[in-house]
């Protein structure tokens, strides 16, 4: 790959990115969630490198549009799992009630409280 398309390339990915980065981290499905773990049922979530890691599902957080006035994003979510692909807008803002994240999708409203260090 040349210089020139490696560069492209980065700018292309790079704001995707850097936009889920205020949003990165694992996240407690539900208080005994076991944060040792991710991607299956009772374990956590996580935020990584513009992926969300759901239970059995991965959602690539694409097309970021900036909520004003809140520390809120919108996304456009490339999800796979369970052989099946789809797309869905998801919000995500940050917690004012417990240090975590709000996860909006289409009739659907989740808080999850972020793993702590020692977990």
């Amino acid at each position: 790959m040349s210089v020139f398309a490696r560069s492209l390339l980065l700018l292309v990915l790079l704001p995707t990115s850097l936009a889920a980065a205020g949003f990165e981290g694992r996240y407690k499905q539900a208080l005994t969630s076991d944060c040792s773990k991710v991607g299956e049922s009772g374990g956590a979530l996580e935020i990584k490198n513009g992926i969300f890691y759901g239970v059995h599902n991965q959602c690539r957080m694409t097309r970021p549009v900036q909520v004003v006035n809140m520390e809120a994003s919108l996304y456009t979510m490339q999800c796979s799992g369970d052989e099946d692909q789809w797309t869905e807008r998801a919000l995500l803002m940050k917690s004012n009630d417990v240090d975590g994240i709000i996860m909006v999708w289409d009739g659907y409203a989740f808080v999850y409280e972020k793993c702590s260090e020692i977990e």
